[in-house]
């Protein structure tokens, strides 16, 4: 089978990997892979935007089967496209409809989606530019802590925490009238503050039948106990100790059931992942978010936990037999600690050389924003590396982690040292 890979990041690493290690004979290409991807794929070099050019590159390669990584992809219709071209007849895609992924593409179809179906999330108001005066008076009736989304997507950066009224405002003024966050900015979602301990949960659904992948933690701010600027993730843990059977029971009846129904009552053509960033209020999970993929950096975690060939999976999700999948998990624990530029979430700076990549022995390395310079191994990106671990306890893991961290090195190398602080 030939198979191709939307995205080129770290979770599209350990999506390669794992089907690398498959019992299917596979051939794997990926569009404009990072240099750790290039030792197990086949690279294509071209705008995954251009649709005229996927195509071109599907029927080039005789690609069957195609796994879509980030969202932003799917929010522009790839799996309608390729589902509804003639010339594509029988490609199959792991990756929701165009209708499907507004899940994440708005914020507010999201929250409208949840309240048609019952399933618990914060309160909430929506303004754009018409009604900033109704979003300030909303502001000003309101009891901090304010939390201020653009509705659309904003690579995980577009939540904005503050305690002031004046500073909510400031910050809405500037996401509406300044376009903080671009296009994605055009509408903001003002929400009630949750308090509780945050999760990430992965279901893996056919159109028909789902399962629930290891669920996980992820640590999205750039600072120290959770302090600073979010980004797209700087870490990760699986499994979460604090999620008893009790709390999975809630979240399976009280949301993932609901979503699941609420895809298909809505007719939405739904294969893939669905990623639900819950909170726990006081024993009662409620939805932050919805993705409309695997997370990052969540997926280097749940992966190497499934001891399922991957491709089984992939291939029982197209034919719509899931159901049929008996889900075994590893229960070690499994840790990421990013590596990032100095800089990021804002500017930074690339194409430093990282050394000490071969030291590495203990610890499963993915690439993010990694490039090949004159055969050497060169920063790309804001998050450059995924340091992934195992072990009987999450302490143990991320002491690994830790050890493989001090043998790499680039200019700036930059990362938090209490990922799972809170745990």
């Amino acid at each position: 089978m030939n198979l191709l890979i939307i995205g080129s990041g770290a979770r599209e690493h350990a999506f390669a990997a794992k089907i690398h290690d498959s019992n299917h004979q596979v051939n794997i290409f990926m569009i404009n892979p990072n240099a750790g991807c290039l030792e197990i794929v086949t690279p294509l070099s071209f705008d995954v935007s251009n649709f005229n050019l996927l195509k071109e590159s599907v029927l080039s390669n005789s690609i069957s089967l195609v796994l879509v990584g980030p969202e932003i992809p799917l929010i522009h219709g790839v799996a309608d496209f390729i589902i509804n071209e003639p010339d594509l007849v029988g490609v199959k895609v792991i990756g929701p409809s165009k209708k499907g992924s507004m899940l994440e593409g708005s914020k507010e179809f999201a929250k409208n989606f949840m309240n048609k179906y019952s399933i618990p999330t914060a309160l909430y108001s929506s303004f754009d530019k018409t009604t900033l005066d109704q979003g300030i008076e909303f502001i000003n009736n309101s009891d901090s802590p304010f939390v201020l989304k653009a509705d659309g997507p904003a690579a995980g950066k577009g939540v904005i925490i503050v305690e002031s009224k004046d500073e909510a405002i400031y910050y809405l003024k500037d996401m509406l009238i300044n376009s903080k966050f671009g296009k994605s900015s055009e509408k903001v979602i003002i929400e009630e503050f949750l308090s509780g301990i945050e999760m990430s949960c992965f279901v893996l659904f056919d159109g028909v039948n789902y399962k629930i992948l290891p669920y996980a933690k992820d640590y999205k701010r750039i600072g120290e106990a959770d302090k600073g600027l979010n980004t797209g993730g700087m870490g990760s843990i699986s499994p979460v100790d604090f999620l008893d059977e009790n709390l999975k029971n809630k979240i399976k009846k009280d949301i993932i059931e609901p979503t699941i129904n609420g895809l298909i009552s809505e007719n939405i053509n739904y294969v893939g992942f669905i990623f639900i960033g819950l909170i726990n209020v006081n024993g009662q999970p409620k939805v932050i978010e919805y993705n409309v993929r695997m997370g990052d950096p969540e997926t280097q975690v749940v992966l190497p936990r499934i001891k399922n060939d991957f491709m089984d999976l992939l291939i029982s999700c197209t034919n719509q037999n899931l159901d049929k999948v008996n889900l075994e998990f590893d229960s070690e624990y499994y840790t990421n600690v990013v590596l990032a530029s100095k800089g990021y979430p804002e500017d930074y700076k690339k194409g430093f050389e990282i050394s000490g990549l071969n030291e590495v022995d203990d610890s499963i390395v993915f690439h993010a924003g990694t490039s090949l310079n004159n055969d050497k191994i060169v920063t790309n990106g804001g998050r450059v590396l995924s340091i992934v671990s195992s072990g009987k306890t999450m302490k143990e893991a991320l002491k690994k982690s830790y050890k493989s961290i001090s043998k790499i090195n680039f200019e700036g190398k930059t990362f938090r040292q209490d990922i799972g602080f809170d745990l």
